[in-house]
């Protein structure tokens, strides 16, 4: 079920909602935490309801493991150390995760090395797999730390599914989530949280099917179904897919935020503006921020961060990243984008370290340039994909003009230029460049929407506003398309 389906609008949360508080105001607390993990396991069996033993065999294996982790040794493990238990813990995962995601990923790459020709399993991925496997991850290091304290399956349940996150994150901690759901305020009906709620969710909906799925056109045409791109179909290739990753995922984390606030439950900011970063650094510290934080604290850090020298920080961001390529998709492109960023990492801190420093509009301009030729790699299905529009981006060859710019500029064709249909591969036109102009004034002029969200006034204008982008959204709901992180 998708946050932009009409079962899901004008059926699942309104039912949700309603019962949910319903049970609570009957003092029914128990029942209304079941309901809502009822609920959110049934909102992830609607894709495919096979999924559903594999998250739940997972749930109780990781709640049993983090709660002997979280009990004394000579309680709960008997002839197991903590840190064995641990390590059982986080390798079960990874091999759950690596067979249904990878295994099919190795196989090729193993016949390619090996001219032997082992089937493929053609296993179909478990939706959020990756998601809920590292948060599980993440609770059972927790255990080990004594961060946790929850021996109630129940409460675990409702920590791994709430559905605002489960399927695209954010990843979140056991101690951010369920105080706020054992606390007696959250079970009563917030207006202002109502209020905020639909305010940041209707943002989020229009970013998703006006902004992105606009875009997802183009991008789809240049990097899928052309053979041959000229210049400004190129650019306007990797602009399209640079600005369509942006506002959807903005638009589902936007969405999650107001779908869990409408529960009262407030979510962690996951996006923060990422386009206006300065250093490829800052980029990380707006884009995914809840993945960065995990990269950070349970593959960065226990790797050695940066406390045993300069050549081990590197090696530590370059393995970090390259991990985290690969836990988007199985495949080179997103090895090499990941090995791209964590190249930009040891860049950017040996630039740092030397004390240099760049303009402002300069150090933008480059790190926007580099994450939109990184994009280009994860974004490709193949290589010879990126290829194809790379080389068409950086190659003078084929220039294409308006075709009513002829008249004015026909010197032009003695230099080898041509006029015509200029973003015809992509199925574009001159709107193509105007909304690539919307989407650079959107992402670097306006403020992030969770800022709106703390600072929104409820007055007649506000109601406006809302109902404006509710019923464009809606409107545009005909051909729903799923959200671009629900592949990962």
């Amino acid at each position: 079920m998708l946050f932009n389906s009409y079962e899901f609008i004008f059926a699942f949360l309104p039912i949700t909602f309603f019962l949910y508080f319903y049970l609570n105001h009957n003092r029914l607390t128990e029942a209304s935490k079941a309901f809502l993990v009822f609920s959110s396991l049934f909102f992830y069996s609607w894709w495919n309801i096979a999924y559903l033993p594999i998250i739940l065999s997972s749930m109780l294996f990781n709640y049993i493991i983090g709660t002997a982790l979280n009990k004394d040794n000579e309680e709960r493990l008997h002839r197991f150390s903590k840190k064995t238990l641990l390590t059982f813990g986080i390798v079960s995962n990874l091999a759950l995760l690596g067979y249904f995601k990878y295994m099919d990923f190795f196989i090729e790459n193993i016949n390619l090395l090996s001219a032997a020709y082992i089937p493929l399993l053609h296993l179909a991925l478990p939706l959020a797999i990756s998601f809920f496997t590292f948060q599980q991850i993440a609770y059972l290091v927790d255990s080990y730390r004594q961060e946790t304290a929850e021996y109630d399956f129940l409460n675990y349940s409702l920590f791994v599914t709430f559905f605002p996150q489960l399927i695209a994150g954010p990843i979140v901690h056991h101690s951010e989530m369920m105080p706020q759901f054992a606390k007696t305020k959250n079970k009563v009906k917030n207006y202002r949280n109502i209020a905020m709620g639909v305010f940041i969710f209707s943002l989020g909906l229009f970013k998703k099917v006006v902004i992105a799925d606009t875009f997802a056109v183009w991008a789809t045409q240049g990097f899928d179904v052309a053979t041959t791109l000229n210049l400004f179909e190129a650019w306007a290739t990797s602009l399209s897919y640079t600005f369509q990753l942006y506002f959807d995922f903005s638009g589902y984390t936007d969405m999650a935020i107001g779908i869990a606030l409408l529960f009262n439950i407030k979510l962690p900011i996951n996006f923060n503006s990422p386009y206006k970063a300065t250093s490829i650094q800052d980029f990380w510290r707006r884009w995914h921020i809840t993945l960065s934080r995990f990269l950070r604290d349970y593959i960065y850090i226990p790797l050695g961060g940066y406390r045993k020298g300069e050549f081990r920080t590197y090696t530590n961001l370059m393995a970090t990243f390259i991990l985290g390529g690969i836990w988007h998709g199985a495949g080179w492109t997103f090895m090499f984008w990941g090995f791209l960023h964590g190249i930009a990492l040891v860049i950017n801190r040996a630039w740092s370290k030397l004390g240099f420093k760049l303009w402002i509009w300069l150090a933008w301009l480059i790190t926007f340039n580099f994450v939109n030729i990184a994009w280009v790699f994860f974004r490709a299905k193949e290589w010879e994909d990126a290829v194809k529009v790379l080389s068409s981006m950086l190659s003078l060859d084929d220039i294409i003009l308006p075709g009513f710019m002829s008249s004015k500029f026909y010197f032009l064709f003695q230099y080898g230029f041509q006029f015509g249909g200029f973003v015809d591969n992509i199925k574009g036109g001159k709107d193509t460049f105007a909304y690539l102009f919307i989407a650079f004034v959107l992402v670097l002029l306006f403020k992030n929407s969770t800022f709106h969200m703390n600072k929104i006034k409820f007055n007649y204008l506000t109601i406006l506003f809302v109902s404006l982008c509710l019923s464009i959204s809606i409107l545009s709901l005909n051909q729903v398309s799923e959200f671009v992180y629900f592949n990962f």
